[in-house]
């Protein structure tokens, strides 16, 4: 059994580039400004302030340029800035998914396409899909403004031109219709919804957040980018969210054989797994995924039958 350094996240997935401290040294070499943001903490440890948005969008551009080969990249002020070691964790479970069904080997190459419901503005899980495992991408979200950053992320990184496509979803009130087309075959789908069922309950949360980072309470945090209406919150809330998905893609069955989503809140597990059962979804999975003091779940279903997954061509 491999033995695991104390520094050494062990609980993130085995392929996960980030399961050990940052190496900042490596960090700055590829971005500079991020030096004005490390400190070392109590314990003799280098760190940035995780509650200060700056901070944390500077580290996140060197991360991507450091290990997935995004030379340019920038956030618009108030949208959600994404922890990268989570977003990549997710990236790798959906391909253990995809080599259970394909002789245990993941399949890769831009001929894997996948679809991001509510890519927002950072384009983030297109960006480590495909510097991990080359995959293509449709990528939606209703906010345009979130659409156009996409595009200049895209366009400030030539690569992404022939991978990523950008598709608005006009009516806030579905998630697959309109989006997937007659000839499109996904390998899977993957959506980080809105959690929260109001606006009050999501500032309430980011309150939370910050003040468990700076070990102090919080009355007015720095939200420069906590993340704009529709990334954080939406009626009925994140089970409202994955109900709608759910019955949605019922409309879909050999389209996508992978129909992904995250789980923030375990209690909603239960409802999940009886509207799953009640559309009589083939098979349907649960990982839970850990980073840090967050834990949460990525539940995974399909349609397919058992001879219909072993006859999907990858």
């Amino acid at each position: 059994m491999k033995n695991i350094s104390r520094s050494e996240k062990s609980t993130l997935h085995p392929r996960n580039k980030h399961r050990s401290r940052y190496e900042f040294d490596v960090l700055i070499q590829k971005t500079p400004e991020l030096k004005s943001y490390i400190f070392n903490n109590e314990h003799g440890i280098e760190t940035i302030d995780f509650s200060n948005p700056i901070s944390v969008k500077t580290l996140n551009k060197a991360l991507l340029k450091t290990y997935y080969d995004i030379l340019d990249w920038e956030l618009p002020q108030d949208y959600l800035c994404p922890p990268i070691p989570g977003r990549a964790d997710y990236i790798h479970h959906i391909a253990d998914l995809l080599a259970e069904v394909n002789q245990n080997s993941i399949p890769t190459g831009n001929a894997i396409m996948g679809l991001d419901i509510g890519v927002g503005a950072n384009c983030i899980y297109p960006i480590l899909g495909n510097a991990e495992y080359d995959w293509s991408f449709v990528a939606t979200d209703i906010d345009v403004n979130a659409l156009e950053n996409c595009i200049s992320i895209i366009e400030n990184n030539p690569h992404l031109n022939e991978v990523i496509s950008l598709q608005q979803q006009v009516n806030s009130r579905f998630i697959f219709k309109d989006i997937i087309q007659p000839e499109d075959k996904f390998a899977f789908t993957i959506c980080n919804p809105p959690f929260h069922d109001s606006k009050e309950e999501a500032a309430k949360s980011a309150t939370r957040k910050v003040s468990n980072l700076t070990n102090q309470k919080t009355i007015n945090p720095i939200l420069n980018f906590g993340g704009q209406s529709n990334e954080l919150w939406c009626e009925g809330g994140e089970l409202a969210f994955i109900t709608q998905m759910i019955y949605e893609s019922v409309k879909y069955p050999k389209q996508c054989f992978w129909f992904t989503t995250l789980v923030s809140k375990k209690d909603h597990l239960k409802s999940i797994y009886k509207t799953l059962n009640k559309v009589e979804a083939a098979t349907i999975k649960t990982i839970e995924m850990n980073q840090g003091q967050k834990i949460s779940r990525l539940v995974a279903w399909t349609f397919l039958s058992e001879n219909q997954q072993k006859d999907w061509k990858f």
